[in-house]
């Protein structure tokens, strides 16, 4: 790059970090189009509408109740990831959809739940809205013709399958009229035998048309049939001064990590905090781009997205170093130090990148809006460190910073004997380990509670109280939650105003009916409430068994695709099992703390859970590719043992700063939150701990334990 160029390019970047930064703080035009005040966020952050149907009929079957609440759970996550279906009294059902705030809009797209049956001419049922698996409007160009076509594209059921290609093939060039309610809402004529479970519904005049028309359907395929009984727009469960001190405390985290990284690394470190700026500028106007609601499980994402990103800079730099003090130019140290890093960035990124992958596709509600944070996080990390990064780099040394003082030279470190101290680092990781099962053995024989699950695991009740004034949140943090607090013990409550009016909504751990009423006297005396105006409903968990089946399978498949990818990547299964079996340890870690501290476990438990994950095969995965390069340059006589402890000492700096960079955001976060967001940062704090002992003393010497207990024959 010449002198020009190098000018140049950081012009632009100067440019690019301030149109960044107007389009975050400000955007443009009337509604501030990109700005972060734009981003959609979820109901712990921002409110959005609550709507309860009914079952008609009487008593409904938990397993229907259960079916139609998971189905319901698929419907609403078109609106939002972080949508909440769950089960209020024996026939009710909620549902709460952030970032929106007009009900009625919702109720009229969503469609009224009722029955839904397909009806041959002679008025027999060939379908009904369980055969349905999904319905689609969408639009196409006819070949023939090249006019727009707007369809409607079913899926059906296994069972469906057999029973429509049958109700085809009888009613061939007959019409079959789809009857939502008792009302015909279309009688498309069969035009073919219908046998692979695809079908399509045309005939429409706008897409719009067609997508009405697949809402109902996709409503009608509930099995049971609902009717509204209430809707209301709810405000914030954390309130506006959450969100103000998390703003904070992020932009804080990252000004010290800024800080941090040029104090240690000197210009490089200057290309890092302007990398960042630019990581942060783009994740904010992506985040908006893509319309993806913010929740704290999202939040997570963010943060493991921008420890990656810091991390991917840590080992470009340190390799710089390390090829400066091999005697190397600056400039050639600049490009071989990207080149070689460029390796252990790509394969953690893109194991990360996995395991997000597959929980976006399989996972629900918050683990689907952590995947997908995470995976735009990591796609903009890696665009930054290894385009972003390099440019500036060379732009610095093109424009006169060539002295090798601006980027520093590793120091001589004496290599330490990891391998030799694996027998007390398995040690303390068994006891580590063994902290889980015993702590919940312990609380599950003390109060029949292995962990402190929450209102999203086990259900409670939630209580409709109308006050004498309209109450802000921080007002129901600081004055009625203690009040509420005071009856059940519990510090997990959460309350959600609802607009429009002086009611708010508190859902706690299940209330006896002793509890009821005390809790219904004290918000008497405390505030002078009607008691008439007091009602309390038994509530489900908002995070139902199929979503936890879904959660858990999700993750088992995304570990087995990592274990594959590393095993393909490193050609050595040892390197693979070594990653998971380390993975394991870490969430068995947590979860051991999760047990002993009794930290609430709710839906910020899950993203909790992934954060560890990715973070720890993240970090396996630098000290692999350093285990790899090594060994390819090692003599024949050289010992294994060496070539471990040396590349684990060779990332050692890589791994305390990467840790502590990290841990910097979220402390910040933990000291400047309020009580819910403590609770969901201190647990990431122990992991990324845990992830730091984990990859610096268990990976390498568990890879070279299971290398020559397990050495393949020979031929």
């Amino acid at each position: 790059m010449k002198k020009k160029q190098g000018i140049l390019v950081l012009i632009l970047t100067a440019v690019v970090i301030g149109l960044l930064a107007f389009t975050s703080a400000v955007g443009f035009g009337p509604t501030g189009t990109g700005a972060a005040k734009n981003i959609k966020t979820g109901l712990d952050l921002a409110g959005g509408v609550s709507i309860t149907y009914r079952v008609k009929g009487d008593d409904p079957s938990q397993s229907d109740m259960d079916d139609t609440i998971y189905k319901l759970q698929k419907r609403v996550e078109s609106y939002s990831n972080e949508a909440q279906v769950y089960q209020e009294g024996n026939d009710r059902i909620n549902v709460e959809i952030p970032g929106v705030s007009d009900a009625n809009k919702i109720l009229e797209e969503l469609g009224k739940p009722g029955s839904l049956e397909f009806q041959d001419e002679s008025g027999e049922v060939v379908l009904n809205g369980s055969d349905i698996a999904d319905a689609q409007g969408a639009v196409y160009d006819d070949p023939n013709t090249g006019v727009k076509k707007y369809v409607v594209s079913l899926t059906l059921t296994k069972d469906g399958t057999d029973k429509f290609a049958k109700a085809t093939e009888e009613n061939l060039n007959k019409t079959i009229a789809i009857v939502y309610d008792g009302e015909t809402i279309s009688a498309p004529t069969v035009q073919a035998v219908i046998s692979d479970g695809k079908a399509e519904i045309s005939g429409q005049s706008s897409i719009e048309e067609a997508k009405s028309l697949a809402s109902i359907i996709r409503i009608g395929s509930l099995k049971l049939e609902l009717e509204e009984l209430r809707s209301s727009v709810v405000g914030a469960q954390l309130g506006q001064q959450a969100i103000k001190t998390s703003l904070i405390a992020g932009g804080i985290g990252l000004a010290l990590v800024a800080v941090f990284m040029m104090i240690v690394y000197a210009l490089p470190g200057v290309v890092a905090a302007l990398s960042l700026a630019i990581y942060t500028g783009l994740e904010l106007l992506m985040l908006n781009a893509f319309d993806l609601t913010l929740t704290l499980p999202g939040i997570a994402g963010i943060i493991l997205s921008i420890g990656m990103a810091v991390d991917a800079n840590v080992i470009i730099y340190a390799r710089i170093r390390e090829e400066i003090a091999a005697g190397k130019s600056v400039r050639t140290s600049i490009k071989t130090g990207f080149q070689k890093a460029t390796s252990a960035i790509v394969d953690g990124n893109i194991t990360t990148l996995i395991a997000a992958a597959v929980l976006g596709a399989m996972g629900t509600g918050s683990v689907k809006g952590f995947a997908m944070t995470l995976a735009l996080g990591i796609v903009l990390s890696m665009f930054t460190a290894l385009v972003v990064s390099r440019l500036i780099t060379n732009a610095f040394y093109a424009v006169g910073l060539r002295d090798e003082k601006y980027y520093g030279r590793q120091k001589e470190r004496k290599t330490i004997d990891f391998v030799g101290r694996r027998k007390i680092f398995f040690t303390i990781s068994l006891i580590l380990i063994l902290v889980a099962p015993v702590g919940m053995g312990i609380f599950s024989a003390k109060d029949g509670k292995a962990l402190n699950y929450s209102l999203e695991f086990m259900g409670g009740t939630s209580t409709n109280v109308t006050f004498n004034e309209d109450l802000s949140i921080e007002d129901i943090d600081k004055e009625v939650k203690p009040v509420v607090q005071e009856v059940t013990g519990d510090a997990n409550i959460q309350a959600a105003k609802v607009a429009g009016s002086n009611a708010v909504i508190i859902k706690t751990r299940s209330l006896s009916l002793e509890e009821r009423e005390e809790l219904n006297q004290k918000l008497v005396d405390e505030f002078g409430v009607d008691e008439s105006t007091i009602s309390a409903e038994s509530i489900s968990s908002t995070v139902s068994s199929e979503m936890r089946r879904d959660a858990v399978i999700a993750v088992v498949i995304a570990t087995i695709c990592m274990l594959i990818y590393i095993w393909f990547r490193f050609k050595d299964v040892r390197f693979a099992s070594s990653a998971v079996l380390a993975l394991v340890h870490d969430v068995l870690v947590v979860l051991g703390f999760y047990a002993v501290a009794r930290v609430s476990v709710g839906n910020t438990f899950i993203a909790c859970m992934l954060t560890i994950v990715g973070y720890s095969i993240n970090a396996t995965i630098v000290i692999f590719d350093r285990i790899r390069e090594n060994m390819k340059s090692m003599g024949k006589k050289q010992d294994l043992a060496d070539v471990v402890n040396e590349s684990i000492t060779q990332t050692l700096t890589r791994s305390i700063y990467t840790s502590f960079t990290t841990f910097i955001t979220i402390f910040v976060l933990f000291i400047l939150g309020v009580a819910s967001i403590r609770e969901f940062a201190l647990p990431i704090m122990v992991g990324i701990i845990c992830g730091a002992y984990s990859s610096v003393c268990v990976t390498g010497t568990l890879w070279y334990t299971l290398r020559t207990k397990f050495k393949p024959e020979k031929k």
